[in-house]
């Protein structure tokens, strides 16, 4: 490919990064940093209750065993590694559940990411303060959501998972803020970690690797802010570059524009939403509409014939595939296992999918009348409606009853309130926490814009279990 090959969108790296290593606290809007304590809360319930989990596990014995210096903690281990390797197992751990946040144009869980990031940071440098946490956590939530907004679904599409493809952005933006890297620094981190992007979407259904793409998008963010700081190079037009760059490369239908829109005015980072459950984001709107119909009508499982499921064609092809029980990940992304459970449980949390539910008998005798297609107004309201719902149920003895829900649950345009959150989180980590910490996490969290030591939020998540 000729050198000469148009660029999609000339110097928006650049622009990117002199924005990333100038944001101050104070230049952030309150509503951003009030959507942001709320996100840390989220991330920090996510991020101990996964750790609980034998993937995550898996992936802390190993880096364990690597015996690197122990500068940052593995939450609830006691134990501490290489900041690197703390962020492979907490970033792990934070997208191991299907709890994390989402923003939704982007599809990246940043939360999951940027939060071990920069916790990880904060140790290894100590005395930092919450300003600083929250300046880097929101630099980096807003350059890797303006990059997922530029990829747009074509990269989804393509089969790339984007948590691990432009997730990579979320930390490497986060981490350098955190080390106050100039804007040169940063450009060639963004341009580093541009080349360690990646996940392939297969991996939804069955293997515990999806969970793995969030660790390792955390790890390559620091590792490439770590060069940079060491003036290692990287390409300085990694997302526009018309041959090899990532929008080039990763996305058939890429819209550039998007990556420095209204930049510093409107914050990407102020749009995100929060799952009230366990699963994919991408079935709430199902699972809502459904619960809604059955408790309005007072409809029992053995009373339906019939599920009829309308949506977007991205829905339909991240969540509408056949279910054969192939593990947890695989029921936490599919549609009809989901509707399954709310039809018998009413709730779809961390208890209805334990490995001993996946094939129950009644579940997947349920999941034969459940079916999904592409709902033709739906598509045609655009990617803003790719969550939105419509279901029709259809009784044994006749009767119809149907019910849409356009926005979800948890997103902006139908919020969970930061009190929401806060019950989920407590819910999430009774399991991981005495009482008295959880209180004390929650305290630290919604004071911790006035902190000037984010030392006793990290050793209480650090702290053994």
């Amino acid at each position: 490919m000729s050198s000469n090959t148009p660029t999609l969108l000339e110097g928006a790296t650049r622009s990117l990064a002199e924005f990333a290593a100038q944001v101050r606290f104070e230049d952030i809007p309150p509503h951003v940093v009030v959507r942001m304590k709320t996100s840390l809360l989220d991330s920090i319930g996510c991020c101990l209750f996964g750790a609980t989990l034998p993937w995550t596990q898996k992936v802390q014995a190993m880096v364990e065993d690597e015996g690197a210096a122990p500068v940052a903690s593995i939450f609830g281990s006691g134990r501490k590694t290489s900041v690197a390797g703390a962020v492979l197992v907490n970033a792990t751990a934070g997208h191991a559940f299907e709890l994390d946040d989402i923003h939704k144009e982007s599809i990246v869980h940043a939360g999951s990411i940027a939060v071990p990031v920069v916790l990880a940071l904060a140790e290894r440098q100590g005395g930092v303060s919450g300003r600083t946490l929250l300046t880097a956590m929101t630099t980096g939530y807003e350059i890797g959501t303006r990059v997922g907004n530029a990829a747009t679904m074509g990269l989804f599409f393509r089969g790339f998972h984007p948590q691990g493809a432009s997730g990579v952005f979320v930390a490497a933006a986060a981490a350098a803020r955190m080390l106050d890297l100039d804007a040169g620094r940063m450009q060639h981190a963004l341009g580093i970690v541009g080349s360690q992007a990646g996940g392939l979407m297969a991996a939804q259904e069955g293997a515990m690797v999806k969970r793995f793409h969030s660790g390792r998008a955390a790890q390559s963010g620091v590792y490439s802010a770590l060069l940079a700081e060491r003036d290692f190079t990287g390409i300085s037009d990694v997302l526009e570059a018309g041959y090899g760059g990532y929008l080039s490369s990763y996305s058939d239908k890429p819209n550039a524009l998007r990556l420095t829109d209204e930049l510093g005015s409107t914050w990407e980072a102020g749009k995100v939403g929060y799952k009230p459950h366990a699963c994919v984001t991408s079935i709430h709107s199902s699972l809502d509409a459904f619960k809604h119909l059955l408790d309005a009508h007072h409809i029992a499982p053995e009373d339906i014939e019939r599920v009829d499921i309308g949506m977007s064609p991205m829905t339909y092809q991240h969540c509408a595939w056949e279910y054969k029980a192939q593990g947890v990940t695989a029921a936490q992304m599919n549609l009809f296992y989901g509707i399954a459970v709310i039809a018998y449980d009413g709730v779809a949390f961390v208890a209805q999918y334990a490995e001993n539910r996946l094939a129950e008998p009644r579940l997947l005798d349920f999941i034969t009348r459940v079916h999904a297609h592409v709902d033709a107004e739906i598509e045609g309201m655009g990617a803003a409606f790719r969550h939105a719902a419509r279901v029709k149920i259809t009784t044994r003895d006749g009767r119809s009853f149907e019910h849409e829900i356009l926005n979800r649950r948890g997103s902006p345009e139908n919020p969970m309130t930061p009190e929401d959150v806060e019950y989920k989180f407590r819910n999430v980590v009774a399991s991981c926490l005495p009482p008295d910490r959880i209180d004390r996490v929650v305290s630290l969290v919604d004071r911790v814009d006035a902190t000037d030591d984010t030392g006793e939020l990290i050793e209480l998540l650090a702290a053994a279990r």
